[in-house]
C-alpha cells in the first residue's frame, strides 16, 4: 500500500504510526514506555493534566495511572480522538484511532510527540530530532481493514526475541481486549470486540490473521 498524505475526516478510523529517527529506538527503559503510554492515553483531549512524572512513579508501584474518575470523565467528555488499539515497540509505535473532531488527529500527535520527545532529549541530554519526520497515517477504507489492522498492531511483539507471548505484552492494548480494559473508556475496543461472539474468538482471529497486505510499510 503506497504512502500518501492523508486527509483526516471525522468518525473515520485512521492507523498512525512513526519511529525513531534513524531507526533508533525510542522506549529505552519501562518509565519511557509508561510515559508515553500516559500520553497516548491522556492527551485525548486539551485537558491539562499535571505533574506526569508522579503518575509515571505510582503506575510503577501500582500499574495504574493515579486519575481520578471525574478526571478521565472530563478527558473523555472532551476528547477530540477515541483510541481503538495501540502497540509500543523500542523504535516505533502504532496507533489506530477516530478523529472525533476537526482537526483532532493532527492536534492530538502533535501533543503527544511533542511532549514526548521534550521528555526524551531532556533525560537523555541529547538534541535534535526524537521522530523520523512527521507521523505517517493510513486511512482505514472498510471493516475488513479495521480488523485485521487492529490484528497486525496487537501481534507486533512477535518481531522481539525476548517477547515469547504477545498475548501479554503489557506495552499494547491487547490484554485489556482478551483480559480486562485497563484503562476503561480512555480505550475503545468495543468496535473490534463486537464483531466476534466472544474474547476467544477474536484471540484466534489475531492468531490466523495474514493482516501484512493491509498495512502501509514504516519504511
Amino acid at each position: 500500500m503506497p504512502y500518501r498524505k492523508t486527509q483526516f475526516v471525522n468518525d473515520e478510523f485512521f492507523h498512525v504510526f512513526n519511529r525513531g529517527t534513524e531507526k533508533r529506538d525510542i522506549f529505552l527503559d519501562n518509565r519511557d514506555r509508561i510515559r508515553f503510554l500516559f500520553l497516548i492515553l491522556y492527551c485525548q483531549s486539551k485537558h491539562n493534566l499535571c505533574n506526569i512524572s508522579r503518575q509515571v512513579s505510582y503506575f510503577v508501584k501500582h500499574q495504574v495511572f493515579n486519575i481520578s474518575v471525574k478526571e478521565t470523565e472530563k478527558i473523555i467528555l472532551n476528547r477530540f480522538v477515541s483510541i481503538i488499539s495501540f502497540c509500543l515497540m523500542p523504535n516505533h509505535f502504532h496507533i489506530l484511532l477516530k478523529q472525533d473532531k476537526e482537526n483532532g488527529i493532527s492536534e492530538y500527535m502533535q501533543k503527544v510527540q511533542n511532549a514526548y520527545a521534550k521528555y526524551f532529549n531532556t533525560k537523555y541530554n541529547r538534541t535534535g530530532h526524537l521522530f523520523s519526520g512527521p507521523f505517517k497515517s493510513v486511512h482505514v477504507e472498510d471493516n475488513r481493514q479495521l480488523l485485521h489492522l487492529s490484528a497486525y498492531i496487537h501481534k507486533n511483539p512477535k518481531e522481539l526475541k525476548q517477547q515469547q507471548n504477545y498475548e501479554k505484552y503489557r506495552w499494547s492494548s491487547l490484554p485489556d481486549y482478551l483480559v480486562k480494559n485497563r484503562w476503561k473508556g480512555l480505550l475503545d475496543p468495543e468496535i473490534i470486540l463486537d464483531q466476534f461472539n466472544n474474547k476467544d474468538g477474536y484471540k484466534e482471529f489475531v492468531k490466523t490473521s495474514m493482516a501484512k497486505e493491509f498495512i502501509l510499510d514504516l519504511d
